[in-house]
């Protein structure tokens, strides 16, 4: 409800801003415009600029010849000046309407680069058109994992774990960038982000945990335990170096590197913090069913470190996490979690 009344007034400022420029004179808009015009060159002029600098660095580098870097300006310099044309065509189109009708067809106010604009009773919002950068190292994704965790006893194998596998489970959910680390090759990548990971850890044999001061210990249940599962949310920043082959797309106007409908394999580890812990229990007492939430920290760790990696083909793959700091802090045994899932990222 609270995002609908923010989303609301949004849009009521949106129109005031729009009725409020719609009362203006129209000697007042075809000055605007005209000043629009002079903007508009001066716009294109500049991302001209900045198409020939990308142009020339490509020649200097060695990636084209000068008669090719000439043809390549030369078509840059007819793009933009047919921009500038057609753009200002618009415009005076515009400015005619109002001289020769005295009312405004095409109301438009820009906020943040985007356009909303009016006609009679309808509206159009776009974006503004922006150059294309000619070679982009960095890209961004959602970053999705969930499946499998449990943690390891100190001195004792994964099968004598006190959780059960398959009710213990971790999910993660973030952002990622993607960086090239070499300039004409996609070979190896550096991946880094924040995620928010949770992973739940389900007794067995009726017990429950029991924090007692700085120890917290796993006791039988009193009634019939359904569920004692804790909850551990941690926000971690991960770091890993992928690497697998790519595919190359190189334009005249751009160069790209794709990963899609490849393997790669990623190396590193990740480090964080908890945010949030407790305990949650379902039991059954005189064959009444009942739930019960226990927040408590149960002497979790504060900071949080361990290694990470994936093998994957296009945007799935197999994810397995290893934590080294222990999952309770100031316990005789330490114990260390560890998760194997599927991990989901669309780069």
């Amino acid at each position: 409800m609270k995002k609908i009344i923010q989303y609301v007034m949004v849009l009521a400022l949106i129109i005031s801003a729009l009725n409020v420029q719609a009362q203006e004179s129209n000697e007042q808009k075809i000055n605007s415009l005209k000043t629009e015009k002079e903007a508009i060159v001066t716009e294109e002029k500049a991302q001209l600029k900045e198409e020939v600098e990308a142009i020339n660095k490509r020649f200097e580098s060695k990636e084209i010849t000068q008669e090719e870097a000439d043809a390549l300006k030369q078509e840059a310099a007819k793009k933009r000046a047919l921009n500038i044309e057609n753009r200002v065509a618009i415009i005076d189109n515009k400015i005619a309407l109002l001289k020769r009708n005295n009312t405004d067809y095409f109301d438009e106010i820009s906020i943040l680069g985007i356009t909303i604009a009016s006609n009679n009773d309808s509206f159009k919002i776009s974006h503004k058109d922006k150059p294309v950068k000619y070679d982009r190292r960095t890209t961004s994704d959602l970053v999705i994992a969930f499946g499998f965790n449990n943690a390891i006893l100190e001195g004792e194998k994964l099968d004598d774990s006190p959780y059960e596998f398959f009710a213990s489970r971790f999910f993660e959910i973030g952002w990622a960038w993607k960086t090239r680390l070499f300039k004409n090759s996609n070979a190896f990548r550096l991946k880094y982000g924040f995620s928010i990971q949770s992973n739940g850890l389900k007794l067995t044999d009726n017990r429950y945990f029991v924090q007692n001061g700085n120890e917290t210990t796993f006791e039988v249940y009193p009634h019939s335990l359904k569920k004692a599962k804790l909850n551990i949310t941690n926000l971690i920043f991960p770091v890993h170096l992928e690497f697998g082959p790519s595919r190359k797309r190189q334009t005249d106007s751009y160069v790209r590197y794709s990963t899609r409908n490849q393997f790669k394999m990623g190396l590193g580890g990740y480090f964080g913090f908890n945010i949030d812990t407790y305990q949650k229990l379902k039991y059954t007492v005189d064959g009444d069913k009942a739930k019960e939430k226990i927040d408590k920290n149960f002497n979790t760790s504060d900071l949080v470190y361990g290694l990470s990696g994936y093998m994957a083909f296009n945007g799935v793959g197999l994810y397995v996490k290893y934590e080294l700091s222990p999952l309770f802090e100031n316990q005789t045994l330490d114990q260390n979690n560890v998760s194997l899932g599927i991990r989901f990222d669309m780069n």
